[in-house]
């Protein structure tokens, strides 16, 4: 099983091969920076969402690029709004009306910057209530608007129930 070397020399030289391959090995596998080895795994899915910052001594550090965060979001906001714009002004206008499809895309909106700039705002708490609106506000507005029906299909039944 094991290669049978007939002296010293080709012995030191096989460990020298060796030894440059595995150096290489490891130069492929280790990474020179954080964002580079994250990009590597994640397959450049976190390239937008990290940034690299040099402090005073010189020392690199990875930290969330906020900015790029919330472009993001706003744009995927916009993109839904528009898209709902398009689609459901038509459809909606008849059955609902255009009033409500306008309110709906309004409260959009003004959540949507709220949020926007209570994240890029250097106070946690303000972040901390930004993050809290993206994430919780979809469910409210749903929650709200569940409840007003429900209250309008109320008033409409205890109306028709005075008329007969």
């Amino acid at each position: 099983m094991a290669t049978k070397y007939t002296n010293l020399d080709e012995l030191r030289s096989e460990k020298r091969l060796l030894k440059q391959e595995i150096g290489e090995l490891e130069d492929i596998l280790t990474f020179k920076s954080k964002k580079d080895s994250l990009s590597a795994m994640t397959g450049g899915l976190t390239d937008k969402f990290l940034k690299e910052t040099e402090n005073e001594e010189g020392e690199k550090s990875l930290s969330l690029d906020t900015q790029n965060i919330m472009r993001e979001i706003s744009s995927g906001m916009k993109e839904t709004a528009s898209r709902k714009n398009v689609l459901n002004l038509a459809n909606d206008s008849v059955k609902s009306g255009l009033l409500e499809t306008t309110i709906k895309m309004g409260t959009v909106a003004l959540v949507s910057n709220f949020a926007k700039k209570s994240v890029m705002n250097k106070n946690w708490k303000r972040k901390a209530v930004g993050l809290a609106l993206v994430y919780l506000a979809p469910y409210a507005l749903r929650f709200i608007r569940k409840k007003l029906d429900e209250y309008q299909k109320n008033q409409t039944a205890s109306s028709l129930e005075k008329l007969i």
